[in-house]
């Protein structure tokens, strides 16, 4: 089960490999997707409808019927505050917001653009919503404010994404994106008839269109979530890999207004993405929580006292220490979690930590120690977002590097995955303790345990995902697991009871989650031991084994 990467992992793409912008922005506005095909159909996943103009599956048809659909959702659930329109930094998400944006036009929906049509990264979106919905004036539920976030994340540069918030300001949920799907299908299906649009010259000269200057509301919020002052006093030296994304002009802003020691190593954009190094498996990735992908910002780490990456976006972070290098998020999150329920004094003692069911169950012995509730949903920010909005949730977090945790006082600050204040807590972390999180962990995994974690990729049909993302408890006929009694099967998430779309089985001193992949024709299993590597291997070993005993049986 050792990991395989390619011989070109760490390095820089050659020129001649990397995307054709012109010929992808062609396929973007030429392409028709079919919506008989379903690769081709709109599906929102853990966080929005994404995919490729190259594979008729992220195209100007894909982006003008979701937009419609989405004006017609505002219509029904009478949301008629401004849209806030942000954009990251892929090639896709400029003509893709130019199509957005003649769609809202049409509808008559108030949008607010980023002053001088700059990116703006996911957190400062769902932070806007919040603003206009806490400072507005009427009565409940009135020109409420909600969002869309033109983005496919992390992933490669020939993708691009569309993301909706409503107004709670993060992801929106099932039952809403299930509506959104529907809708824009039949649109497709109508080869877009009933969606309303002008002119892109149209739409930025309507009245309904305006700026916005999300980069300074941000900005300058900063210091009721993040003690900037701890972090300006201790002179800590800080290096930021910005990746090319949406926040990439937002970091200097942030030095300055706050005083910083702050050193962004690049700041170059480009959509081919060609200055970030290649990823585990050869490709282009803007994905923080990849040590080849970050290997420039880990080679530097020796300059600077702490150091951070986020992704396109800037909704997930990957924190770089001196002496640990990159961080997992199982080891900084769990720090993290445990400086700010002790030092955040201000929230209150019956605010929770939110985890998703892959990650890392020190999360759990951490919560118990606090005395603090935990709440356990199935992967996916948007389970968090109306605890972060009540404040019920302190932290909330997942295992890919995405988080958000409240302001010092206990109010929201926002209700999606905010990269930029992750990685800035890591400098107040220094700043306040004289240790980086990486250099505070042994201790956190002494205390509590040292858990170890691997992933496992097995192929599967359509038919037998279907079949594993529909298993019940009772199809696992087995008691024991890597040698310890079975203790819980479950297949919905303890704290609010959704389906987790496969199937988690715990024992005293590890667990497994199995799931199948919703792009990719695989199922993935993953595993933590805290009994050591070998109990890690006999755990991955026998949960594939069962899952697959399982999906034979059902074909035989």
């Amino acid at each position: 089960m050792s990991a395989r990467f390619n011989p070109l992992a760490g390095q820089l793409a050659g020129v001649d490999t990397l995307i054709d912008v012109a010929a992808l922005t062609a396929a973007y506005f030429e392409l028709r997707p079919h919506p008989s095909e379903p690769a081709q159909r709109v599906v929102f996943g853990t966080s929005g409808h994404r995919g490729s103009a190259l594979d008729g599956s992220f195209n100007e048809w894909h982006v003008l019927a979701i937009t419609q659909a989405i004006c017609q959702e505002r219509r029904a659930h009478g949301v008629t505050g401004p849209l806030y329109l942000g954009i990251d930094t892929h090639a896709l998400s400029a003509p893709a917001c130019a199509s957005a944006l003649e769609v809202l036009a049409g509808n008559g929906v108030h949008t607010l653009l980023a002053t001088h049509d700059e990116p703006t990264p996911t957190p400062a979106v769902s932070h806007a919503i919040l603003a206009h919905n806490r400072q507005r004036q009427g009565p409940p539920g009135e020109a409420l404010a909600d969002g869309i976030v033109i983005t496919p994340s992390h992933n490669s540069p020939r993708h691009g994404g569309l993301k909706y918030n409503p107004p709670h300001g993060g992801p929106a949920g099932p039952a809403i994106t299930a509506r959104i799907e529907d809708t824009a299908n039949r649109l497709l299906e109508r080869e877009l008839g009933g969606v309303h649009r002008m002119s892109h010259a149209q739409a930025l000269r309507a009245p309904t269109t305006h700026r916005h200057d999300f980069l300074h509301a941000y900005v300058n919020g900063l210091a009721s979530v993040i003690d900037m002052e701890a972090i300006r006093e201790a002179r800590v030296r800080i290096g930021v890999d910005p990746l090319g994304g949406a926040g990439v002009h937002y970091w200097a802003a942030i030095a300055e207004r706050h005083g910083l020691d702050l050193h962004v190593i690049s700041d170059a954009v480009d959509p081919t993405f060609g200055f970030v190094p290649l990823d585990a498996d050869g490709r282009i990735r803007m994905d923080p929580s990849s040590p080849w992908t970050l290997r420039r910002l880990i080679d530097m780490r020796q300059r600077f006292d702490i150091a951070f990456a986020c992704d396109a976006d800037h909704d997930r972070h990957g924190i770089v220490t001196p002496g640990s290098g990159l961080l997992p998020a199982s080891h900084y999150q769990p720090v993290a979690i445990d400086y700010l329920f002790r030092l955040r004094p201000r929230w209150g003692q019956h605010t929770g930590i939110g985890k998703t069911v892959v990650s890392t169950q020190l999360i759990d012995r951490l919560a118990a120690r606090l005395h603090r509730p935990l709440y356990e949903v199935p992967v996916g920010f948007k389970w968090y977002a109306p605890g972060l909005l009540e404040g019920t949730l302190g932290f909330a977090g997942e295992d890919s590097g995405g988080a958000s945790f409240l302001r010092g006082d206990g109010s929201v600050w926002t209700t999606d995955k905010d990269g930029i204040t992750a990685a800035l807590l890591a400098a107040e972390i220094t700043a306040r303790t004289g240790q980086d999180p990486g250099a505070r962990y042994p201790a956190l995994a002494s205390e509590l345990g040292q858990p170890l974690s691997e992933r496992l990729q097995v192929p599967a049909t359509a038919a037998q995902k279907a079949r594993l993302a529909g298993l019940s408890a009772h199809d696992l006929k087995v008691q024991m697991l890597a040698g310890e009694r079975i203790e819980r099967i479950t297949t919905h998430a303890p704290g609010n009871r959704a389906a987790i779309g496969g199937i988690k089985v715990n024992t005293a001193s590890g667990w497994f989650v199995a799931r199948p992949s919703g792009t990719e024709d695989i199922y993935r299993i993953c595993a933590e031991s805290f009994a050591g590597p070998q109990h890690l291997q006999r755990l991955l070993e026998e949960a594939q084994a069962l899952v697959d005993a399982v999906l034979a049986a059902d074909q035989g």
